[in-house]
C-alpha cells in the first residue's frame, strides 16, 4: 500500500523558505539544506508527511491546482496561527471565493505558494 510521504512545495529560495516553514510547522532538515533542495521532517520524531522544498523558477499559480491545509483546533486558535505565521512572513490573501462562512482563512507563504488555516473545530 501507498502513503503520503512528502509534499513537494516550488520555492525561488530554499533556505529562505525552509527558514519560514521550519518555524511555522516545528519541522527540522533532514540533512543538509542544499541551494536547491531539502526536505524537511516533524521536529519531535512523530509520523506525517515530509515537507520538501525545491528550487523552481514555475511562476507561483494565483488559484493552485494543488495547496496544503494546515488545521488548527478552533476559531481561536485559527486566529492565533494566522497572526503567527503573518509574524513569520506569511500574507493574507484577498481571496475572492470565500463561502459565506468559511472555516479556512487564505495565506501564501515567503514565496507566494498559498495554504490555508482551517478552524476544525466546526466538526
Amino acid at each position: 500500500m501507498l502513503t503520503i510521504g512528502s509534499v513537494v512545495l516550488g520555492v525561488s529560495d530554499v533556505r529562505r523558505a525552509a527558514a519560514f516553514w521550519t518555524r511555522a510547522l516545528g519541522y527540522v532538515p533532514r540533512g543538509e539544506i542544499e541551494d536547491d533542495w531539502v526536505v524537511l521532517v516533524p521536529a519531535d520524531g512523530r509520523s506525517g508527511p515530509r515537507l520538501s522544498l525545491g528550487r523552481s523558477d514555475t511562476p507561483v499559480q494565483g488559484r493552485p491546482r494543488v495547496h496544503l491545509d494546515l488545521y488548527a483546533g478552533d476559531a481561536d486558535d485559527q486566529a492565533a496561527e494566522v497572526e503567527r505565521l503573518v509574524s513569520l512572513g506569511a500574507r493574507r490573501v484577498r481571496w475572492e471565493l470565500y463561502p459565506p462562512d468559511a472555516d479556512f482563512i487564505v495565506l501564501a507563504d515567503p514565496d507566494g505558494n498559498r495554504f490555508c488555516v482551517i478552524d476544525t473545530g466546526r466538526g
